[in-house]
């Protein structure tokens, strides 16, 4: 069982930033397919960003240029940095994990709220 946890959410104000972070424990962290996912109110969950074992990065079109994913396999970490943030981007974010056999595993999220 991979254990999901994030942290760092809460209320930024418009064109500040955030920086999220996600530890996953139960599993070689360093195998593991890491990604962001958000949902906002009345809206279905998308995907924010991922990032391989090897690093390679892929990003929703709405968040190209705004959000950076890492990962530090040192510490079993993903970070999620939020640049320029708008109301738009109030959401509670997720991290997902996902093992080379194809299981995946959540955590239960954390709550950015974007406003003045």
């Amino acid at each position: 069982q991979v254990q999901v946890v994030e942290s760092g959410g809460g209320l930024v104000q418009p064109g500040g930033s955030l920086r999220l972070s996600c530890t996953a424990s139960g599993f070689a962290f360093s195998r593991l397919r890491m990604s962001w996912y958000r949902q906002a109110p009345g809206k279905e969950r998308e995907l924010v960003a991922s990032i391989t074992p090897v690093s390679s990065t892929n990003y929703g079109d709405s968040m190209k240029g705004r959000f950076t994913i890492s990962r530090d396999n040192t510490l079993n970490t993903v970070y999620l940095q939020m640049n320029n943030l708008n109301p738009e981007d109030t959401a509670v974010y997720y991290c997902r994990a996902s093992t080379p056999f194809g299981m995946e595993y959540w955590g239960k999220g954390t709550l950015v709220t974007v406003s003045s």
